[in-house]
């Protein structure tokens, strides 16, 4: 233990080390909230299989949109919708 308290009389060396684990602590802390805040947006996709055509379901799909956006999502920017019809085939 003389060896440790030997250099300046151990309080600089007692600092350091303090300050070394703070430094280390806030490295530790800070790099997943940096990369939490880069992680990019994701966008969520609804796809669909329709038997008849696009008309005929046009109302629904226009109620089902307007549902969507009421929730805050916002077709192309955070969601993506697909449609494909079999029309009557």
């Amino acid at each position: 233990m003389s060896a440790f308290w030997s250099q300046g009389g151990g309080m600089p060396v007692i600092r350091t080390a303090v300050q070394a684990l703070v430094t280390l602590a806030l490295v530790i802390f800070a790099v997943p909230v940096a990369a939490e805040a880069q992680q990019p947006a994701t966008t969520s996709r609804i796809g669909c299989l329709e038997t008849g055509s696009a008309s005929a379901r046009a109302l629904w799909w226009e109620a089902f949109r307007q549902g969507l956006r009421d929730l805050g999502y916002v077709e192309g920017q955070n969601i993506t919708i697909e449609c494909r019809y079999a029309g009557g085939r």
